[in-house]
């Protein structure tokens, strides 16, 4: 908006409410109008950069164009601060707010392209992160698509090759460590935003695995080696040390009471720790509000989860065994050869609960086991092989709930034949034999009876015939296609997975191992770009295989000439080449215009042509009929 319109939108204003309100009403409101006109003139003529211009725009070369002329010392500042009396803004905040994503690609771009003179290195990382710490968290939320340029911006390779190894530098120390010494939150952000893609580039992987390596390994060891104890606990009460029974009954003292005290530690301590996680983690989801609703029912958000799904389903579980466990019930009764053996299993009142409670005790190991299946973050592979069987289970449901229907549908169907077969009088008799015969559980000599019932063996065949050859079929061909789309990105998820292990586990690190771990990686001594040449603090060097990124072009633009600070850097090459193709965009946006007007001029012809027929026709009709005879 022009800011001379201000003072006569203001004029205007005031004389239409002159003719509906008294002079000393006007002057009051003119008065407060006039201040307010000559602010938003203020704020016009002073924000109104040429960048913020081209934001407006969304043309990434404008944006080159307009910071070309920036003094070097002050170029970040010109796309990262806009000033106008106490108040600033941020080009680039503005650019991903407003969906100018040309606009704030350019600007990352320009931000992290590294230019050196004869005497320093101009890089705008450390202005970046400074001016905006949540600059992570904003690219997730508002342009996910702009977070590969952001982090390909992290990313030094040297154009040389020493013995088929590349030089790299990762400048990581942003993503690790904010600028009080704690961790910083990018892994997290990055969590959130659940993009395999972005967890498989090589700063944020590389970011994880150290992470996970230098603390984070540790610290979720520590917090699982309670499970696995009371893990192998429960494995030891229930299944290694029963199986030194016999018949449930053992001369074995020490085995019994072996049994018995792992029992008690589960029941007296596992339980009730796993009573009260629940209870805190409940509480304070409840007190914040952070609850899942179930129709009426509103439960604590941290049940969403399948970990906390199954803790909580195991600590059902153990409270039920509580109440069952044979030992207690037979406890000071004889044992079912009639001996007094101490802590035995089998007596007449444990054996009525001996077979349920067995139930129980599976669905308790099933229980451990699947929370012990998160100790396969200590591998990639392990966890993306993981996460692929979670990802395609949803396709072996699918086949179970097809089989399911063919099962019932066969069985009703056999049944109502009303044939004398035992395996055929009922519904559930009818498709326990079916389903024998789909897992090959039955001999062949066990169909001798049906085959006498043709019109019972046909719907046998069927049945068997759609199941076992066209629905595994299709299960096959429904398992490998969703291998094949999930396969491209399981390391991405698995990646995603470490780095939320990561997360979760540095609340418990102790601050003094954190700052060990960061001197470590000496991140305030600055990096070598190459023998002699000595670079930016802030970033870790490693080196990769020579054909792993092929790099022939330096990433660090060297100038030569004056080295003063306010001095604008000489227009290289690229710009030249972004200017190129603006003038092909601005040329190809000509012909479409031409195009357009060339059509339009072609209809209006037409149209023009088919008015002129039409008005030749209508004179000869119209002619006298004497004039024909002449």
């Amino acid at each position: 908006i022009p800011s001379e319109l201000c003072a006569p939108f203001m004029s205007a204003f005031v004389a239409v409410l002159r003719t509906v309100e008294d002079d000393e009403a006007v002057e009051a409101f003119q008065w407060s109008l006039s201040l307010i006109s000559r602010i938003l003139a203020r704020v016009i003529n002073e924000g109104s950069t040429m960048v913020m211009r081209a934001i407006n725009a969304n043309s990434g070369a404008q944006v080159s164009k307009a910071v070309a002329c920036a003094p070097r010392i002050e170029r970040a500042e010109w796309v990262l601060n806009v000033s106008v009396g106490s108040q600033s803004i941020s080009p680039l905040v503005w650019a991903i707010e407003t969906g100018s994503v040309a606009a704030a690609e350019a600007i990352l771009k320009d931000l992290l392209t590294i230019r050196a003179d004869r005497e320093r290195y101009y890089y705008g990382l450390d202005l970046l992160f400074e001016r905006h710490p949540d600059i992570i968290r904003r690219l997730c939320v508002d342009g996910p698509q702009l977070l590969p340029t952001l982090l390909d911006g992290l990313i030094w390779r040297s154009r040389m090759t020493e013995r088929g190894r590349r030089r790299v530098v990762y400048f990581l120390r942003h993503l690790l460590v904010r600028p009080d010494g704690e961790f910083a939150d990018a892994i997290a952000r990055i969590v959130e935003n659940q993009d395999p893609k972005i967890a498989c580039h090589p700063v944020i992987s590389y970011t994880i695995d150290l992470v996970w390596a230098g603390v984070a390994a540790r610290a979720f060891l520590y917090r699982k080696a309670w499970l696995l104890l009371t893990s192998c606990a429960f494995m030891f009460s229930q299944a290694i040390l029963n199986s030194g029974l016999h018949d449930g009954v053992s001369d074995c003292l020490w085995i019994r009471a072996a049994i018995l005290f792992c029992r008690c530690f589960i029941y007296m301590v596992s339980w009730p720790s796993l009573v009260m996680m629940h209870i805190r983690r409940g509480r304070a989801d409840l007190k914040a509000k952070n609850v899942v609703r179930i129709g009426r029912l509103a439960l604590p958000a941290h049940l969403k989860e399948f970990n906390s799904i199954v803790s909580m389903s195991l600590c059902v579980i153990l409270l039920v065994m509580l109440c069952l466990c044979p030992v207690l019930h037979c406890l000071g009764k004889p044992s079912s050869n009639g001996e007094h053996l101490l802590f035995t299993e089998r007596c007449d009142e444990g054996d009525r609960y001996l077979s349920v409670y067995g139930f129980f005790s599976m669905c308790g190991m099933l229980c451990y086991l699947a929370l012990l299946v998160d100790l396969s973050v200590f591998s990639n592979r392990v966890s993306a092989f993981v996460l692929i069987v979670g990802h395609v289970l949803s396709e072996i449901g699918l086949f179970l709930l097809g089989f399911s229907f063919f099962l019932i549908t066969t069985s009703c169907a056999a049944v109502a034949l009303k044939v004398d077969e035992e395996n055929f009088t009922d519904i559930p008799s009818a498709a326990k034999t079916l389903t024998q015969s789909f897992l090959d559980m039955t001999s062949a000599d066990s169909y001798h009876n049906e085959s006498q019932y043709m019109v019972l063996f046909m719907p046998i065949c069927c049945f068997i015939f759609i199941t076992k050859v066209y629905m595994v079929s299709l299960l096959i061909a429904q398992l490998s296609g969703a291998y094949i789309v999930t396969f491209e990105d399981m390391l991405g998820w698995a990646s995603l997975k470490r780095g939320e292990v990561c997360a979760a586990s540095m609340g418990s690190v102790a601050r003094g191992r954190w700052s060990r771990f960061v001197a470590s990686l000496r991140l305030d001594e600055p990096c070598e770009f190459g023998e002699g040449d000595v670079g930016m603090p802030g970033a870790v060097q490693l080196t990769e295989p020579a054909s792993a990124n092929v790099t022939t072009k330096d990433m660090i633009k060297r100038f030569g000439g004056s080295t003063s600070p306010s001095a604008v850097w000489p227009e290289d090459d690229t710009s030249q080449a972004e200017s190129g193709q603006e003038r092909l965009d601005r040329v190809e946006q000509m012909l479409k215009k031409v195009v357009k007007r060339v059509e339009v001029i072609g209809k209006l012809a037409n149209h023009s042509g088919e008015v002129g027929s039409s008005c030749g026709t209508s004179e000869v009709s119209g002619r006298p009929s004497g004039t024909h005879n002449d």
